[in-house]
């Protein structure tokens, strides 16, 4: 396949995967982006701003473009121009902003068919689940499960208004070692309450039901476990639910802790985050955002 622009550039939205109960099967979209072009070139030029990655072809966004080039049958090199804000090792899903792009670009550069369905299968080969994929590459909140036929997906578009405080405390989680925190098996009580959760919640994001929302934000499977990686994660969650969030979670496998909130107390929600991080001896940094409707396969640019 020949190359049919000039470059391509693609935002790719963090997000916040799990979503409490949703533990590899939700994942939420938000306003913070990373924008990624890729030109063609004689050998591999890598130049992220912002970030403390790679700046060679073992670079993660590079990497994952040309895994997309050579399943379109490309063998060519590539220049890539990044700039991204997402912190690292926080949760918020920079390794699958970095894996969206350089696939979504990489695709619309070559003039590939952008399928959703193939494009979040090869994301989430790279990525190894497909939650964070997901969001990034559809936006807004996204359910997904994996069955022998591949991935099923469907986006919830929140119909309330919803903005997200992140608390991003000043550490890093490996997102492998928070996995192996994890046990091999559940009680079946901790199951069934976690599918009451996850249903309710998708309900009420559906729905607009704020009142749902409150209470729908809980888990068993994973958030205990991981807990003891973030100093002060409960009493993080509970500052933000009584400064008038709906709830507070741990994003993806932390350390941020995300609170959904109505719009008017989303501030005072994060504030209260951070002293509450304060007090268990963390310095952290507040975003206040919302769940983004558009992911990266929303935005075609090209010349």
């Amino acid at each position: 396949m020949a190359v049919t622009l000039e470059r391509a550039t693609v935002r790719v939205p963090a997000t916040v995967a799990n979503l409490g109960a949703g533990f590899d099967v939700l994942g939420a979209a938000v306003g913070l982006h990373a924008e990624i072009t890729l030109e063609p070139a004689d050998g591999p030029q890598v130049s992220v701003a912002g970030a403390d990655v790679p700046q060679d072809d073992s670079n993660l966004i590079y990497r994952s473009a040309v895994v997309a080039a050579e399943m379109l049958g490309y063998r060519g090199a590539f220049a890539l121009r990044a700039t991204s804000p997402i912190p690292q090792r926080s949760g918020l899903g920079s390794s699958a902003a970095a894996i969206v792009g350089g696939v979504v670009a990489a695709t619309r550069l070559l003039g590939g068919s952008p399928e959703p369905d193939r494009l979040l299968a090869l994301a989430a080969e790279i990525e190894g689940h497909p939650d964070n994929v997901a969001a990034a590459l559809f936006g807004g909140v996204v359910v997904v499960a994996r069955d022998e036929g591949g991935f099923r997906w469907v986006k919830v578009t929140p119909a309330l208004p919803l903005a997200v405080a992140l608390a991003v405390p000043a550490l890093e989680v490996e997102t492998d070692r928070a996995r192996r925190l994890l046990p091999a098996q559940v009680a079946r009580e901790d199951a069934v309450f976690n599918l009451g959760q996850v249903a309710l919640l998708v309900a009420a994001l559906g729905q607009g039901r704020g009142d749902l929302l409150r209470g729908a934000l809980g888990d068993r499977l994973h958030q205990p476990y991981r807990a003891a990686l973030v100093p002060g994660f409960e009493r993080v969650v509970a500052a933000a639910v009584e400064a008038g969030a709906y709830g507070a979670v741990l994003s993806g496998s932390g350390p941020t802790v995300a609170a959904l909130a109505a719009p008017e107390v989303a501030a005072a929600a994060g504030e209260a985050m951070q002293d509450a991080f304060r007090r268990a001896g963390v310095g952290s940094r507040v975003i206040v955002t919302a769940v983004e409707t558009r992911g990266a396969l929303d935005e075609p640019r090209g010349a």
